[in-house]
């Protein structure tokens, strides 16, 4: 099948040419895909700076620009979150890199806090379209590994949101900093659309029946099965609280760390911004395990961020880059653990549909809390504001974590 036809969900007539990648291929262009599209989402972070002063910002006004991503994204997730399930996987992931390259170009060459809202918007719908059919297609890959599909695709996620400060802060070195990274990740982009076009769909769909085939894709209500509800709990209560933290990294972290290092060096900086979500990828490796894993992980992250929000007040950049990687590593193995239990109940025909609304939550986690931040910083100052936000996902995780220590004695 073509990829239009997929689109319109009609069998073509006859058999066309295409590339039967292997598993492994497959597996790995899945995975680039999303890291791809994540990457170039958060290229911005040690670039918010710059595009304050370029287009007279305040700081509500970055975590505005932040926030329309992550509200375009969890609206897609609502409203086209099982399309994949119809149309396949291989379709939803072009139709993302195009519309992520739309946004790239947009926000680059954004010249007020409008047009970088709509950018960033964009890019947001992208990702809203890559997340279920990637992690579908991981699923579907590897059949008899449910948990190392989970794996992949909280390693691709995770990995994607934390190289995109560090690749960014390089990038801005090149002439044309705001707009350079942007037009090197399209070229990225396209690359990899050419062998995502080139791909035979594995396994063709099911062509829609009935004269109306696109009914099929309007907005659903969520659902989750009685048995998967507990874990599904979990699992988004534990991703939004990971993502406020994120969310915080990638927004006006990079203000907050360089009056801890006393630097402004926007490749330092955006190490800095991505080392939890690079601890939290690196943790997806770890193949840990224990009954009592998921709340003692929720502890050393309730712990940790609050440190993070102490490390200015002791002037401690090295308490400061600790605290980020124990808060990665903790949130990493505390997410792995609901995500996979979520994921390994959830039948597979649904998968795209209930992991999508697992992420809807997830992300609302980067927008609302940060949306406050920001005007916490208005009103008490970025430091203090930061010692406030973080304290509040501190007592968040020790209250998460007390639950689920409740739930493992209890089993």
């Amino acid at each position: 099948m073509t990829v239009l036809s997929e689109l319109r969900m009609r069998p073509v007539t006859a058999e066309r040419w295409g590339w039967d990648a292997s598993t492994t291929a497959r597996l790995v262009l899945a995975g680039v895909v999303i890291f791809t599209l994540l990457v170039g989402a958060n290229l911005a972070t040690p670039l918010y700076p710059l595009l304050q002063a370029r287009l007279g910002m305040s700081s509500l006004g970055v975590t505005v620009a932040f926030s329309s991503y992550v509200l375009a994204l969890v609206a897609v997730l609502m409203v086209a979150g099982h399309w994949s399930d119809h149309i396949g996987r291989r379709a939803a992931l072009v139709l993302a890199v195009f519309v992520g390259l739309i946004g790239g170009v947009i926000f680059a060459n954004a010249d007020s806090l409008v047009t970088l809202s709509l950018g960033r918007a964009l890019q947001g719908v992208a990702v809203g379209l890559a997340t279920g059919a990637s992690s579908a297609a991981l699923r579907e890959l590897l059949p008899q590994r449910p948990d190392w599909a989970s794996r992949f695709t909280l390693l691709s996620s995770a990995g994607g949101v934390a190289a995109g400060p560090a690749i960014g802060g390089l990038l801005s070195l090149l002439p044309d900093p705001t707009r350079t990274p942007y037009y090197i990740h399209s070229a990225v982009l396209v690359a990899a659309l050419v062998p995502l076009w080139l791909l035979k769909a594995r396994p063709a769909i099911a062509p829609a029946a009935g004269p109306r085939p696109l009914k099929v894709l309007a907005p659903r209500k969520p659902s989750v099965s009685r048995d998967a509800r507990g874990a599904f709990w979990m699992a988004a209560a534990t991703g939004f609280l990971s993502f406020a933290v994120f969310g915080f990294c990638l927004s006006l972290a990079p203000s907050y760390f360089a009056t801890v290092v006393h630097a402004d060096s926007r490749p330092l900086i955006g190490l800095l911004a991505g080392i939890t979500l690079g601890a939290s990828a690196l943790s997806q490796l770890l193949g840990v395990r224990g009954r009592l894993l998921v709340p003692v992980s929720l502890g050393v992250l309730g712990v940790s961020v609050v440190l993070v929000g102490a490390a200015a007040a002791w002037s401690s950049p090295w308490l400061l880059v600790a605290a980020s990687i124990t808060a990665g590593i903790g949130q990493g193995i505390a997410f792995q653990q609901v995500f996979n239990e979520v994921a390994g109940k959830v039948e597979a025909a649904r998968h795209a549909q209930v992991i999508s609304t697992v992420y809807v939550i997830t992300y609302l986690g980067s927008a609302v809390p940060v949306i406050g931040l920001g005007f916490a910083v208005t009103a008490l100052g970025l430091q203090a504001a930061v010692v406030l936000f973080t304290a509040l996902c501190g007592v968040a995780a020790l209250s998460l974590a007390a639950v689920s220590l409740h739930g493992a004695l209890r089993s």
